[in-house]
């Protein structure tokens, strides 16, 4: 029972972190919302046990520990593909910024400016 409590005052905790920080975040709509689903999930899951043992049942899989360890796999990969794609994107971003900045400063060879006559 005492797990119960520890369970759901963390993921009270972490939805309270996620809004608190979202301005900062830059996620798109559907990450959040995806977040959000899964946390409250996961809080149904410690409140009501035999429900996702149910569900479990009725999708094919034996327990419903085990059905949460496949989504939660799932929720990882997804995450950690998210984070890839963006660090990516932002490496570009980044390269192509200084590019320009060294572009801008770029200095002309003694002469380039005068014409030759």
């Amino acid at each position: 029972m005492l797990i119960q409590y520890l369970l759901i005052a963390s993921s009270i905790g972490l939805l309270f972190l996620f809004r608190r920080r979202r301005g900062s975040a830059h996620t798109a709509a559907g990450t959040k919302i995806g977040f959000v689903s899964f946390v409250i999930f996961g809080m149904y899951a410690v409140l009501r046990p035999g429900d996702v043992q149910m569900v479990a049942t009725w999708v094919g899989v034996s327990r419903g520990t085990d059905l949460l360890l496949y989504l939660l796999v799932v929720v990882f990969t997804f995450a950690t593909l998210n984070a890839y794609l963006r660090f990516k994107e932002l490496e570009s971003k980044y390269a192509l910024l200084v590019r320009k900045v060294a572009l801008q400063h770029v200095e002309r060879p003694f002469g380039a400016d005068s014409e030759i006559t």
